[in-house]
């Protein structure tokens, strides 16, 4: 048969696109991945509300969270994870955090909402002074711009002070950050007011859930902590890396020296599964933490599984007497099922670990998860890719390059 030199071509295109970007973007793709705390160092702790706290629920937890949200931005942390578990608990991880003793003492008071004094000073309401859950977005009848209403407890109080301060601001602190600073437009008697100048519903709905959370006295003791050493997170990821590069190279090799051509391709594909899977990670913004990596060193165990699934077909196909070409369409086809079938179930799995594990858990499934997915894609559709191009320009001639030896071939 006549060589295609053009598909070839093609091959070789494909291979060296695929290395040259790996070579040239992966620094900058690893850069731009958020790390978790166990890898960059930082700190994690469990609060849960008081014994002596009445009526705590999810929801009035959700407005705790709110209000630590807050604080966490005064810390400078980037992504920071607050989760509510079960009905009285709030999880706070902040990972690269520098000031861990600051983080501790931030987070552990309790949150205090006041309303004060133009100058800031005198603390004319506190969040307790309001009536719980009263604060929610209206719209302006006017102007239909959004704005926050909210109720307070004592009425009486209320008119005397929107009486003092007419005309002046009233700024909304809460511990020692200015939420608001509204102006008192007109005298309050009925304990009924709305404070306006925000700039969209999500700034107003933001207010309105501070002021709730303020207005809900939550107090918060401490259930557990840790913290990574920045330098031990570090260690951690180089160490982690480290593993999975050697795992690399001992599959390499294996796959390589036992498939020969297949294995080689197959080294093209676990190259671009790796790639792609920080890539996704990347562009969807996930966490990866030291569970993260270990799922994507076991999604190229998945990868491997599958080319090597595929290859065994074929060379099982060309044992039988078929044609190169053949045991390749053969092959591939009947390993298809089996590949997809291995891969849905292990989908399955990550996501009842995802449904009911811990917060290390659901980072472990997620990452497996998107392993899995990617590696199905890159060991079917990119393997499948690159060897129909060699089959179909003719240059393989020899079972060798695929494993099989001469006297393994049925004359059948």
């Amino acid at each position: 048969m006549k060589v295609k030199k053009g598909r070839i071509v093609v091959f070789v295109l494909l291979i060296v696109a695929i290395f040259a970007t790996v070579a040239t973007t992966t620094t900058q793709v690893w850069n731009n991945i958020t790390k978790g705390l166990d890898l960059q160092g930082g700190f994690e702790v469990l609060y849960q509300a008081a014994p002596d706290e009445k009526n705590v629920n999810a929801s009035i937890m959700s407005d705790a969270a709110a209000a630590i949200r807050k604080r966490v931005d005064v810390l400078g942390v980037n992504e920071p994870v607050i989760t509510v578990e079960g009905e009285n608990r709030v999880r706070v991880q902040l990972a690269g955090v520098n000031d861990q003793a600051k983080a501790r003492d931030l987070l552990g008071k309790q949150a205090q909402l006041t309303f004060r004094d133009p100058d800031g000073k005198k603390i004319l309401l506190k969040g307790t002074d309001l009536k719980e859950g009263s604060a929610k977005v209206d719209f302006d009848p006017d102007t239909n711009r959004p704005l926050v209403s909210m109720a307070v407890k004592d009425p009486s109080k209320f008119a005397e002070i929107t009486k003092t301060y007419l005309g002046q601001p009233i700024p909304i602190y809460l511990d020692e950050e200015m939420l608001s600073n509204p102006v008192v437009q007109q005298i309050i008697p009925n304990g009924q007011a709305t404070i306006s100048g925000q700039e969209s519903i999500e700034e107003s709905q933001e207010l309105a859930d501070l002021l709730n959370s303020g207005s809900i006295p939550v107090k918060l003791e401490e259930v557990q902590s840790y913290a990574v050493d920045a330098s031990l997170g570090a260690d951690s990821l180089k160490d982690s890396l480290e593993a999975g590069l050697y795992a690399l190279i001992a599959i390499f090799i294996f796959v390589i020296g036992y498939y020969r051509l297949p294995g080689v391709i197959a080294v093209v594909t676990l190259i671009t599964y790796s790639y792609l899977v920080l890539l996704v990670f990347m562009l969807l913004d996930v966490t990866l933490t030291l569970p993260g990596i270990a799922a994507l060193i076991l999604g190229v165990g998945m990868a491997v599984d599958a080319n090597i699934i595929m290859n065994e077909r074929i060379k099982e196909e060309m044992r039988i007497g078929k044609s190169i070409p053949a045991a390749v369409k053969s092959g591939s086809k009947r390993s298809f099922l089996t590949i997809f079938d291995a891969n849905i179930t292990t989908i399955i799995a990550a996501s009842v670990l995802f449904l009911y594990g811990t917060a290390a858990v659901k980072g472990f499934s997620v990452s497996l998860i998107t392993g899995i997915i990617v590696s199905f894609i890159a060991a079917v559709g990119l393997s499948r890719l690159l060897m129909t191009l060699l089959v179909r320009s003719n240059i393989l001639k020899s079972p060798g390059l695929f494993g099989v030896k001469e006297d393994e071939i049925s004359d059948l």
